[in-house]
């Protein structure tokens, strides 16, 4: 006899199914924002600032071997056949406060090349002064140029006492504890500069003694 009897398919285990050459999905990673509030990346700090963590600049510029002021700056014209040119004339005294000196003029269409003009005529121009140890003037020196006189003092103790552009040539070449008197009504500033130049020219025939 047959067996009738009825059997049932057993079901496979279901598997997936991936194509050829396909990659399977992978879920991105959440964004770590800790690094971002730290300043990493594009160096953003709070409020969006950028952190600027470099040390101070250093100054690279050497400085000049001269100082120099300016003790007379004028605006002067001169009338040709088209009309008027203007100019600037500039009057500075230079120093390395250690006993040299210089007045010098200089004019040219701007500002800043005739200050160069005549920061380069001081120079030219410069003197050395047979100054004391203590970087005063032995005694007493008068002088004259043009309308301006001048005397020139030692002051022990009192500092620089002089006005004028007198003061600008005595600090610049470094002189200490000295005065000086304009004995003429001139207010020349350019004069000034120049009579105070004068008087110390005559120290280069003064002997000083050395302690």
């Amino acid at each position: 006899m047959e067996d009738t009897t009825l059997t049932t398919p057993i079901a496979a285990e279901e598997t997936p199914t991936t194509s050829v050459g396909a990659t399977p999905a992978v879920a991105p990673a959440p964004a770590d924002t800790r690094d971002r509030n730290r300043g990493g990346g594009d160096n953003r700090g709070r409020g969006g600032r950028r952190d600027n963590r470099r040390g101070p600049r250093r100054d690279t510029r050497q400085k000049p071997e001269f100082d120099q002021k300016i003790v007379s700056l004028r605006r002067v014209t001169r009338v040709v056949a088209g009309g008027r040119r203007f100019a600037f004339s500039v009057c500075v005294v230079a120093g390395n406060r250690k006993g040299m000196v210089g007045v010098g003029q200089g004019k040219a269409a701007d500002t800043p090349l005739a200050i160069e003009k005549a920061y380069r005529d001081a120079r030219k121009n410069m003197i050395t002064i047979n100054a004391t140890p203590e970087m005063s003037v032995p005694h007493e020196i008068e002088a004259k140029y043009a309308a301006s006189r001048v005397k020139i003092m030692p002051a022990p103790g009192k500092g620089i006492l002089a006005g004028s552009s007198v003061r600008a040539v005595l600090e610049l070449a470094g002189l200490k504890e000295v005065s000086s008197k304009l004995l003429s009504r001139s207010k020349n500033n350019i004069n000034n500069a120049y009579v105070a130049i004068e008087a110390l020219k005559k120290l280069s025939r003064t002997k000083i003694k050395t302690k």
